[in-house]
């Protein structure tokens, strides 16, 4: 290995391991007991970001200065199981090419403001450990997930932002309405990682292997060719955009993203007007060569960005909070993207992600002091009349006005729609899993269950 290959794996390798680092020492110090000062884990993160972003920066100059374009970092396979006429193995590794530098690039910058603005966000705020620990591990999952070059490695990572993102939802706990929008989003979660971890097994099933490499074909993102017939395509495609609509809340899933508001704001412009409503999009992005194998699959593609910009712009114009109008404005962009990634567009695909995202992220944390701001200005001088900006109503029948109204006011229905037929029944499931459990460990026990429990401390007919 010549010397700049070694300086790039080892600077591959410090970009890894800084945010893990970050999230280890804070979770540790947290287990141990220990009260770090809000100046210690400030720093202590801003070291972690700061590492990583310049190791990220040295791999994407010394790719540009020796003209290498795909930088593979492995570390072993950690499980191979032969077999007659199949193979299985678990390969961890991670890839810098054209398509995970830019993008770790972006998360590195991005959350390393975020952190600056929480610090005095969140300042003397009861959760504000909690709050850097579950950052550290979103940072550390979207590094991963970024940076994954076999399909293990993307799940492991996309778990870690999930699970981040349905903790920070819940943020404050002390209430009802935080929790509940938790659980749905962990539902919506559970769905698309379903989706995911079966494009997986197939993965494994038609090749014994989940690296990208071999899948989407060897080369440099995008030249890449995946070795996959038509059928076989459209199979793994279909999954994998079920798993990226559920994590960047595509249709039929936008109904969660207003709910995701209930965490604090610097999660809120990190999570859903930055970087993991982008996810999925770099998701389709990653497996692109995969898509484009089956019209069937771009055709969908298309089409789900379509149906998402289109409903997402509408329920933008009537939300009655700045926050849910940012949220669903992303959602539109975000559709958009969708739509340039089923074109084939990867590139510009690729520039808008990283536009909109900057974008995005400046308008939630400005959010805030402009809401401050403009009551200040109502204050001084008086409300204005308001600015009807739209002409749907001097365009269209009354009829339609009213209807297109009402689609945007009840976010296109698509959360009565998760509540009824996703979040409902999961609930359920999950509620009668616990009653079974506990009933069987109960009976283990040789202790009365906890029906019998309650009616011994509430007989029948006391207190009336």
């Amino acid at each position: 290995m010549g010397t700049s290959e070694q300086w790039l794996a080892w600077l591959g390798m410090a970009t890894v391991i800084s945010p893990v680092a970050l999230l280890l020492l804070l979770g540790t110090s947290m287990l141990a007991g220990l009260r770090a000062s809000e100046l210690w884990v400030g720093q202590l993160t801003r070291a972690a970001v700061l590492i990583g972003l310049l190791a990220t920066l040295g791999v994407l100059v010394l790719m540009l200065v020796t003209g290498v374009r795909y930088v593979p970092v492995g570390l072993g396979d950690w499980v191979h199981l032969g077999g007659t006429g199949h193979e299985f193995s678990f390969h961890l590794k991670f890839n810098f090419d054209r398509l995970s530098v830019p993008f770790t690039i972006l998360v590195f910058v991005l959350c390393g403001t975020i952190s600056e603005f929480a610090q005095r966000y969140l300042h003397r705020e009861a959760g504000f450990r909690r709050f850097y620990l579950l950052y550290a591990l979103f940072l550390a999952g979207m590094v991963v997930s970024s940076l994954a070059g076999t399909i293990e490695t993307l799940f492991l990572g996309w778990e870690f932002v999930g699970l981040s993102s349905a903790m920070l939802i819940a943020y404050f706990h002390e209430r009802r309405g935080p929790v509940q929008n938790g659980l749905r989003v962990w539902a919506v979660y559970r769905l698309a990682d379903a989706a995911f971890l079966v494009a997986a097994l197939a993965m494994h099933h038609l090749h014994g292997h989940g690296d990208f490499g071999h899948f989407t074909g060897v080369g440099p993102w995008p030249d890449g060719r995946a070795d996959l017939g038509a059928g076989p395509a459209m199979l793994v495609g279909l999954l994998l955009l079920v798993a990226a609509a559920g994590k960047s809340a595509l249709v039929p899933f936008s109904g969660w993203l207003p709910r995701a508001m209930e965490g604090p704001t610097p999660s809120s412009a990190v999570f859903y007007g930055a970087l993991s409503v982008h996810l999925g999009a770099y998701l389709l992005l990653r497996v692109n060569p995969v898509l484009q194998e089956s019209w069937i699959v771009r055709l969908l593609v298309v089409a789900v960005g379509l149906a998402t910009a289109i409903s997402a712009a509408i329920s933008a114009r009537v939300q009655s909070d700045v926050k849910s109008a940012l949220a669903y404005a992303s959602l539109t962009q975000v559709g958009l993207i969708v739509v340039e990634i089923g074109l084939g567009l990867n590139y510009l695909a690729l520039i808008h992600i990283i536009g909109h995202a900057s974008l995005r992220t400046l308008q939630l944390l400005r959010a805030p002091t402009a809401l401050r701001d403009w009551q200040q200005i109502e204050n001084a001088i008086g409300p204005e009349s308001p600015v009807r900006d739209g002409r749907l109503g001097e365009a269209a029948p009354g009829w339609a006005a009213i209807a297109v109204y009402r689609f945007g006011l009840e976010r296109g229905f698509f959360d009565t729609l998760l509540d009824r037929f996703l979040v409902a029944p999961l609930m359920g499931l999950f509620r009668e899993s616990d009653r079974l459990e506990r009933i069987w460990t109960d009976w283990l026990d040789r202790r009365p269950s906890r029906e019998s429990d309650l009616a011994e401390l509430h007989p029948e007919g006391e207190g009336e």
